[in-house]
């Protein structure tokens, strides 16, 4: 991974103030939380409405365009990563002093707590887990919207989508995986500690979550001798890796939709084209999530572009040979765009296995006419 850009002083101070207003920020915001908030998860339901309501209406396509007229997707993301890295370092220097003998104590009382305060060493705590919980939940989604991913956080399935990646849910394995090389050998046990429990395999509970980035937070205090070094370290490296996670994941979803705009875009049989599509996809009888979602957005594209809407083929549970077969037998001319369409989605998740070959190799035979 190479360093971030070397910064001047007036950088530096710009970015403390920034940090230094958001934290100002956040405590108003923990101010409002009860005890009962912060034990059952209820701050991030909070914290999450907070930082997407007026976050997405302000942050779209084009405010990135003005911001980096002429700059690619890939070198825009790389920088939005490093500054959101250069926020967590600095506000882990200014939340060091939260982690203390007296924070680890106080989690306990807690339970005795009126639900209607919070501790003010909890509260403490509490800024620099809010503070990188928006950092990168608002990362994540600069991310996708530079890549063109559509994301609608009032919608549910979008919001969860969001939270997924951004907190590297059910993807704590590759986060896991990818320390190796993407973080300095003397940090990667600390960076691994953290990491450790990073799979949630829960409901799509917003407290629930919650939970457990508040756990997984509590992982960073217990670690003895936690002081204004390790604090800046363990915030950096993990809202590096956060933001690397979302790269890997936005981009590639941006390099399906590509690949299913092109194929739509040439299509000469849209509707053919879906049924070898499909056709490709259950070769294996398996689907990888890219096929999946190259289908989908297949689907979505061929009935904006071409409006094309196939019934039959959204009610199918197991597709015949023999129908796609018949279907391309009838279908007169040049068929050559079928074959381009079958390769390129053998192809969307990784390399040809032995039956799409053989499926291909059979259309082919088909396509060719004397």
């Amino acid at each position: 991974m190479t360093e971030a850009p070397t910064t001047t002083v007036d950088d530096d101070d710009a970015d403390r103030k920034v940090v230094e207003n958001e934290r100002t920020e956040l405590k108003e915001f923990i101010k409002g939380l009860s005890a009962d908030d912060i034990k059952s998860g209820n701050w991030f339901t909070k914290l999450s409405a907070q930082a997407m309501r007026t976050y997405t209406t302000k942050v779209d396509w084009q405010y990135f365009q003005e911001q980096y007229a002429g700059v690619p997707p890939d070198a825009i993301v790389d920088q939005r990563i490093k500054m959101a890295a250069r926020y967590a370092a600095l506000e882990g220097g200014l939340s060091a002093g939260a982690y203390s003998a007296a924070v680890v104590a106080t989690l306990g009382s807690l339970g005795g707590a009126s639900s209607a305060t919070v501790p003010a060493a909890v509260a403490t705590m509490m800024v620099d887990v809010a503070f990188i919980t928006r950092l990168q939940l608002r990362l994540a989604y600069d991310i996708s919207v530079l890549y063109q991913v559509p994301l609608d956080p009032s919608d549910p399935n979008d919001m969860w989508k969001l939270i997924r990646v951004a907190f590297t849910i059910k993807g704590g394995q590759v986060v896991r995986e990818s320390v190796n090389k993407a973080v300095p050998a003397m940090v990667r046990p600390l960076i691994k500690r953290f990491y450790s429990k990073a799979v949630l395999n829960a409901a799509k509970g917003l407290p629930v979550v919650g939970k457990f980035l508040l756990q997984r937070n509590v992982i960073k205090i217990g670690i003895p001798v936690v002081g204004v070094p390790l604090a800046v370290v363990l915030n950096r490296y993990t809202t590096l890796l956060a933001g690397r996670h979302a790269q890997a994941v936005f981009r590639n979803e941006a390099r399906v939709i590509e690949m299913a705009e092109g194929m739509s875009k040439r299509s000469r049989h849209p509707q053919l084209m879906l049924w070898v599509a499909w056709f490709v996809i259950r070769a294996d009888h398996k689907m990888a999530d890219d096929e999946a979602l190259l289908m989908q957005h297949l689907v979505r594209l061929v009935r904006e572009q071409h409006q094309v809407v196939d019934e039959q083929l959204a009610r199918l549970v197991d597709i015949d040979p023999a129908e796609v077969w018949g279907r391309i037998d009838a279908e007169p001319g040049d068929l050559s765009d079928l074959l381009d369409v079958a390769d390129r989605v053998a192809r969307v998740d990784g390399d040809l296995n032995a039956r799409e070959k053989a499926v291909i190799s059979e259309l082919r035979d088909h396509c060719h006419r004397v």
